[in-house]
């Protein structure tokens, strides 16, 4: 299948899967499983932040938990497919339930 195909498709998915809410409470313990160790404050210590902070070069935070414009849709687009250095992670790793969770918690509302 082609790269457009499969977003096509995860964008029809998460459309239905988000329209449930999250819950925060698990979403934050998901990203401290899964998220915390490359994403976390910290640029020295801390791989995805700081490809993040040379990426956006401050017009963005690096540090997930900080960030204003991530939606749960963006966040399942990343962690289902993956980008650059970052691995894709399979359900069998993060549940669809558990993607709900973690894009609550990593969303603006919380």
């Amino acid at each position: 299948m082609s790269r457009p195909f499969l977003l096509l498709v995860l964008a029809l998915v998460s459309s239905e899967l988000f329209a449930q809410v999250g819950d925060r409470a698990n979403g934050k313990e998901v990203y401290e499983h899964w998220c915390s160790s490359c994403h976390a404050p910290g640029a020295r210590k801390h791989p995805g932040t700081s490809a993040l902070e040379f990426i956006y070069k401050g017009e963005k935070s690096g540090v997930l938990e900080e960030r204003l414009d991530l939606t749960p849709e963006l966040v399942a687009l990343f962690v289902r497919n993956g980008v650059k250095i970052m691995p894709p992670f399979r359900k069998t790793e993060i549940s669809d339930k558990d993607l709900l969770d973690l894009g609550a918690y990593l969303s603006p509302q919380r």
